[in-house]
């Protein structure tokens, strides 16, 4: 094992480790809502009249893409369900990946642990006469980031967001979930914090390599897929020199009977799915953090109730909880 090989030391490992505020945010417990229409939620679902078919998931691709957000995947999740189970929930199902690179970076500068966002998730689903989209709300994205709402980047993103939305399905409209959904002031963040000791002559590159060869091979094993992967030093950092980071990837995990079993109910959570998971070290520390966003955020912000849901959804998170903590001891 490589805890063998570099005898990394556990300094810190909080499961499902629940912030109520940051230092940033702890004289404003209630995130204030910018989209009052759409009341106190943490998932939105923007909704448009499809009978003539013209918004497909590619449509909906390409304004994205046109308005300054990069879509990274755009999964037919019903494909995969169609193999691996024979059925289908929805006449159409699709997990998306996108970004804006600009605002990643200036976010992250602020807020290290925005990588549980990068890249953002959104599900695009119809079952006939219309096209639904579930992205993460303004309050959402900053109560999971740790956030204060009115971060002038965050607005920017949340603002790039909506517009690509309204452009997408232009006689869309938002639902009203209140009534099904919940608003939580915690963040449901998960988090670990290793000491980085390298042994003989190994190097800093070296040691990030094998910990995520395993990472890699111990989620295989476990069933999870790895959709995306993002090393944000290279592909980011770099080409603007910024120089805080000896490393910073990101991975978009998620497990295809999970989701497949979610999706019935709550089409939805694709706003939290797939999950990312971050993992950096800064260059004046000798410390790796990691972390990514609870399951307890699907549970309570999309009002999941039934207990096999809650099982499967605990079940999944106490998995990568064992891995990473097998690996660090």
């Amino acid at each position: 094992m490589m805890r063998n090989k570099f005898k990394i030391l556990l300094i810190a490992f909080v499961g499902m480790f629940i912030l109520g505020c940051t230092s940033q945010t702890e004289n404003k417990e209630e995130v204030t809502s910018t989209t009052s229409a759409k009341g106190m939620q943490s998932v939105q679902v923007f909704t448009a009249d499809n009978i003539d078919g013209d918004i497909t998931t590619k449509t909906i691709e390409s304004v994205f893409e046109s308005s300054g957000l990069t879509i990274d995947a755009n999964r037919n999740l019903n494909l995969m369900f169609t193999k691996t189970f024979n059925n289908t929930h929805h006449k159409v199902y699709n997990l998306a990946l996108f970004k804006n690179t600009d605002l990643n970076l200036k976010l992250l500068k602020k807020y290290p642990n925005f990588g549980a966002m990068v890249p953002l998730t959104m599900s695009i689903w119809s079952d006939g006469s219309t096209m639904n989209i579930a992205t993460l709300s303004l309050e959402g994205m900053a109560r999971a980031g740790e956030i204060l709402s009115d971060d002038e980047d965050l607005l920017a993103y949340f603002t790039m967001i909506d517009k690509a939305l309204q452009s997408a399905m232009p006689e869309g409209t938002y639902k009203n979930l209140n009534g099904a959904r919940k608003f939580s002031k915690k963040s449901f963040s998960t988090k670990f914090d290793v000491a980085v000791v390298l042994d003989g002559g190994s190097t800093l590159n070296t040691y990030k390599e094998d910990f995520q060869e395993e990472l890699e091979e111990e989620l295989d094993n476990l069933g999870f897929l790895i959709p995306n992967y993002m090393n944000l030093r290279e592909e980011v950092f770099d080409e603007v020199k910024y120089e805080a980071y000896d490393f910073y990837d990101t991975y978009s995990i998620c497990k295809l009977d999970l989701i497949y079993s979610i999706s019935k109910l709550h089409p939805e959570v694709g706003a939290y799915a797939p999950c990312s998971f971050y993992m950096y070290k800064k260059k004046d520390e000798d410390t790796m953090h990691m972390g990514f966003l609870s399951v307890e955020n699907w549970i309570t912000t999309l009002g999941i109730e039934d207990e096999q849901s809650i099982k499967e959804l605990r079940d999944a998170q106490a998995i990568i909880e064992s891995i990473l903590t097998q690996m660090t001891e």
